[in-house]
């Protein structure tokens, strides 16, 4: 296939297959991987919507591609589109339920984002899928934040731990205000990150964005959102009230200093830390607990799948 454009969009629909993903055609525009992204000094690429649409029905590409119900997918993965329709409808769901517990995390000292990643910001979660956040703490109190959410979520018997996964908080990735930027600039991380909303903060949100900037690499139609989205939770004043007044109790730096040491302990003892393949962050910009990522998996199935289709 000689074409690059039809090249990007057949990659776009092959890596969001090994997401069980199918898309219209609005998302093929908007979610396009450019498959140069790796070439230094790659061109900037525009792309109309039109275009997308267009070479949506070129004979080249309906050799791997179909469509139903206005969604674009594999030959032979049809199933897909009731699936992605009944998980939107389970995912808007579980967004309204985990809402209600980001309600709470915006009174806790030194929260300044709370973000919904993964399948549930794709809205793509299934019955069995947890609630991954992206949490952004104040510099400075990262230690004392991530103790302090870990300790309420628990309370409320909502955080993720052994069995206990189905409708509950994955508290895996936690950030400063100040650290920004993701860590990890690979695709998996780019599609990751473009999915991500703000339940709380979106003000931050915006300044995240902006510091992330280098999603647009790999694909070019990344924009910065505009409107804040209708789940996004503001602040009252009685909020802003509660949380000040919480950070002025912990103003000083003895119990960050103190969790810092015993947390750093306990995560370099851990097994998981030191085991391949592992993800693990352990300092005063971020926190990310990743034993095993998903990345390097859902990458190797878009290389091979590309590779047996493009031979």
């Amino acid at each position: 296939m000689s074409d690059k454009l039809n090249k990007n969009i057949l990659a776009t629909v092959i890596y969001y297959d090994g997401l069980s993903y199918p898309l219209t055609a609005f998302e093929v525009w908007k979610y396009l991987i450019r498959t140069d992204y790796f070439t230094p000094r790659a061109e900037a690429i525009n792309v109309t919507l039109q275009e997308i649409s267009e070479k949506l029905q070129d004979k080249n590409l309906n050799k791997f591609i179909e469509h139903y119900n206005g969604f674009y997918f594999l030959k032979g993965r049809k199933d897909l589109v009731e699936k992605r329709i009944a998980n939107n409808k389970l995912s808007t769901g579980k967004i309204k339920k985990l809402r209600s517990i980001v309600w709470w995390l915006r009174l806790l000292p030194f929260v300044r984002m709370v973000g919904v990643t993964g399948g549930l910001a794709m809205k793509n979660a299934r019955v069995s899928s947890d609630w991954d956040l992206f949490i952004v703490l104040k510099y400075g109190k990262i230690w004392t934040g991530r103790t302090i959410i870990t300790g309420v979520v628990h309370f409320l018997k909502k955080r993720r731990h052994g069995k206990y996964i189905s409708d509950r908080v994955c508290l895996n990735f936690f950030v400063t205000d100040q650290s920004l930027e993701v860590i990890t600039k690979d695709l998996f991380s780019a599609n990751e990150y473009m999915f991500l909303f703000p339940l709380y903060g979106w003000e931050l949100y915006t300044k995240f964005q902006i510091k992330n900037q280098w999603i647009k690499n790999m694909k070019p139609t990344y924009a910065l959102g505009e409107l804040t989205p209708l789940m996004t939770i503001a602040d009252s004043a009685a909020s802003l009230r509660i949380r000040n007044f919480l950070e002025l109790l912990l103003k000083s730096n003895w119990l960050e200093d103190s969790l810092r040491s015993i947390e750093k302990k306990r995560i370099m003892k851990n097994p998981k830390t030191h085991q391949d393949g592992s993800l693990v962050y352990a300092n005063d910009d971020a926190l990310v607990f990743l034993p095993n990522p998903h990345g390097p998996a859902v990458f190797e199935k878009f290389k091979i799948k590309i590779e047996e289709l493009t031979a």
